[in-house]
């Protein structure tokens, strides 16, 4: 997407603004961004978590393929090498787009790819039935992939019976 002002730039700075229930929308360049007053706050100022995925990251990436360390975000032209050297992703579609990197990186850092946070205990037995479902849905869904249909007849019918439950 072009720059809205110059028209000639990539558009890297997209800013949706909501005035009296009208929409205003703007996709700049960083220069014409610059121009009109919008600036990155956090431009400059230190980063502990960046500078410690970046440490992480320059480990790794010796030992990384070609291909992998050539990928590059369609959408804000960030390339893997750009990001192993500052430790920040440029927009929301980095995280897909280096998703395989990601995991392996959260999988060193956190021991997993997923965070499974923890519940008061007062909700405990309120949760209890929510975790049964999903887990219910996870078992229905690995059910219908081995096309073991009678299996997930069974379990769709707890997952009825629990869902009347809840």
């Amino acid at each position: 997407m072009l720059c809205q002002d110059c028209g000639k730039k990539e558009a890297v700075v997209h800013l949706t603004q909501v005035i009296n229930d009208e929409k205003l929308i703007l996709n700049l360049c960083r220069e014409c961004a610059e121009k009109r007053g919008f600036r990155n706050p956090l431009e400059g100022v230190p980063f502990p978590l960046a500078e410690f995925l970046a440490s992480m990251l320059s480990q790794t990436q010796t030992q990384m393929p070609d291909k992998q360390s050539n990928l590059v975000c369609s959408a804000c032209g960030m390339s893997f090498t750009d990001f192993t050297q500052s430790g920040r992703l440029g927009c929301g579609n980095c995280y897909l787009t280096f998703r395989s990197q990601m995991d392996d990186l959260l999988r060193k850092i956190h021991g997993s790819t997923q965070h499974r946070g923890k519940f008061p205990q007062a909700t405990g037995d309120v949760m209890k039935p929510l975790r049964e479902e999903r887990k219910l849905q996870e078992e229905l869904k690995k059910a219908i992939e081995e096309e073991d249909f009678e299996k997930a007849a069974q379990i769709r019918d707890k997952l009825k019976t629990l869902t009347k439950k809840i």
